[in-house]
């Protein structure tokens, strides 16, 4: 078997058949991205390979400076090129990391470009792929065409204008580019500075006053109003962990109005108006059918040196070890107590929680909407081969399969789509893998049906209305 060729990932005979037949013909569902709205309605045409592949790719930045690589050439001044040659020769000591991998596929399915990337071959790779970038199909939008993508969702600040949105529903290009609400910046009540000018941009969005408390709810769902208007169909939360303590209306409204005066919120203050803030958007979503989802378990910017350098979202981030279970049990049994409980995805950092993350979403099923309540793909430090198949395997152990609303690329790059191929690969490995041993029985009607359902179609039931308006 050759690196990355047609069996790539695929052990067995029944597993190249899945995936060939049923897996590698499904149209992608990538409701989870970060990819600009702005370059889709624009049809952006990237400048270069480093533009489109290095320049916000953290895990690239991260690979980069653990081999010795100078900031510069990664985040500073120095020329594209000059930047993606050292990226080149970095490629060769990303041996057993998933960039390795990730690199060659992007490269193969994109440019058709199947050289190995180091460092003597960088110049070769650069001309093609910036040949191919500067005249040929591979617009953004074009680049979303021929990797079959069905549906982007893209993550939106509520104080963002959503005239990109506006702008690509108009140009009807045949694949749903749609907002998801995350209003993370309202939780920053422990930074004055920052909740102000963003209460500004928020108040200037909505046109409502949000410096005031109840000025900042009326803020808040007069954009989720404009945001399902755009087509939204979830919001999204990042954070440490949820928090185990309650809060009242009178207490949330302190908090916020004291940040407003320049009163930095306590750690504890800000757990709890965060656990407020949460639980009252989680209403708004189960009022619109919309799905909630909550990223748990990152440090952010652990590193000062770094973060006073480079400031966020630098590719500094970690992993953290807050306790998750406490505070997930509340959120999710507030919200079922009071019939408002909705569709919600949990995505987990830590590989220690696992387990807590595959088993809780059976104790809050309805037994009306399936896969009502779920863990979802596995996540930033966890996407890789063994932690993609130690997620499917858990989520077998413990819940359904079958429901599993699948992988999304999480990614700033346009290039980043064949990590789609790279899930349905591994996916169909190990359901080929139980057939071959006899885990399994060999009723492809069955298998089809959970491979499609796992791809594909439970992404579309959860994120795209039945009426596909």
């Amino acid at each position: 078997m050759a690196f990355c060729d047609d069996s790539f990932l695929l052990s067995s005979t029944v597993a190249e058949d899945l995936f060939r037949r049923v897996a590698a013909t499904r149209p992608i569902v990538d409701f989870h991205s970060h990819l600009s709205p702005r370059d889709i309605a624009q049809d952006r045409r990237f400048e270069s390979l480093h533009a489109i592949w290095l320049e916000e790719d953290h895990y690239k930045w991260r690979a980069m400076r653990a081999a010795g690589v100078a900031e510069d050439l990664i985040t500073g001044s120095a020329a594209p090129r000059d930047k993606f040659q050292a990226w080149a020769e970095t490629v060769p000591q990303t041996l057993r990391n998933p960039l390795f991998h990730w690199t060659h596929l992007e490269l193969r399915r994109h440019f058709a470009i199947d050289t190995l990337l180091d460092g003597s071959t960088a110049e070769a790779v650069w001309i093609e792929a910036n040949r191919q970038l500067s005249q040929g199909p591979l617009t953004a939008r074009g680049i979303l065409r021929h990797m079959n993508v069905d549906l982007v969702g893209t993550t939106d600040d509520p104080a963002d204008t959503l005239d990109w949105h506006h702008a690509i529903a108009a140009a009807q290009i045949g694949i749903r580019v749609i907002p998801t609400f995350r209003p993370d910046e309202a939780l920053a009540v422990s930074r004055p500075q920052r909740v102000q000018a963003w209460t500004r941009r928020l108040s200037d969005a909505s046109g409502r006053g949000a410096d005031s408390f109840l000025g900042l709810l009326a803020a808040l769902e007069q954009r989720h109003a404009d945001f399902a208007a755009a087509g939204c169909r979830a919001s999204d939360h990042g954070l440490d962990c949820l928090p185990d303590a309650n809060c009242t209306e009178a207490e949330a409204r302190s908090i916020w109005e004291n940040c407003l005066t320049g009163a930095a919120a306590t750690a504890e203050e800000a757990a709890r108006f965060a656990g407020f803030i949460l639980l009252h958007v989680a209403r708004l979503n189960h009022a619109r059918g919309w799905v909630t989802q909550l990223h748990l378990g990152p440090v952010r910017d652990p590193n000062p040196a770094i973060a006073r350098r480079l400031g966020s979202h630098a590719g500094c981030d970690t992993i953290g070890d807050a306790r998750q279970g406490p505070g997930l049990v509340r959120f999710l049994g507030t919200l079922a107590g009071e019939g408002c409980l909705g569709r919600t995805i949990l995505y987990n950092m830590n590989p220690t929680d696992d387990a807590l993350f595959a088993a809780l979403p059976g104790s809050f099923q309805d037994g009306v909407t399936p896969g009502k309540i779920q863990w979802g793909s596995a996540w930033w430090f966890l996407d890789q081969e063994r932690g993609i198949r130690r997620q499917l395997d858990m989520l077998s152990d413990m819940g359904l399969l079958s429901r599993f609303v699948g992988m999304v690329t999480d990614s700033r790059s346009f290039l980043s789509f064949p990590r789609h191929e790279y899930f349905r690969r591994i996916l169909c490995d190990l359901v080929g893998a139980d057939v071959t041993s006899g885990r399994l029985p060999d009723r492809r009607d069955w298998l089809d049906g959970l491979v499609d359902a796992v791809c594909c179609t439970n992404a579309r039931t959860a994120f795209v209305p039945a009426s596909g308006d």
